[in-house]
């Protein structure tokens, strides 16, 4: 089993605040918030729906680069503070 990791940006918009995560942008993943803790929140799941879409399609994950994504061996557990 493999752990991905991946970068996410979150910034004040009008209103608001968008997220995005910059190795899946081009699966769409953006979403926005009013608060930036509701930003992070809406991108995690979107990042989680287009994993588990990739996956279903058989189309494999970014390979690990830069910052963007890091891949784990094992299970691991994230916590943002």
């Amino acid at each position: 089993m493999k752990t991905y990791t991946f970068k996410v940006v979150v910034e004040p918009d009008e209103g608001g605040f968008h997220a995005y995560c910059p190795a899946l942008r081009r699966f769409g993943a953006v979403t926005q918030g009013s608060t930036p803790e509701e930003a992070l929140k809406n991108i995690n799941e979107v990042v989680q729906m287009i994993v588990d879409e990739l996956g279903e399609d058989g189309i494999p994950l970014p390979t690990a680069s830069d910052d963007d994504v890091e891949i784990f061996e094992g299970t691991r557990v994230a916590v943002t503070v």
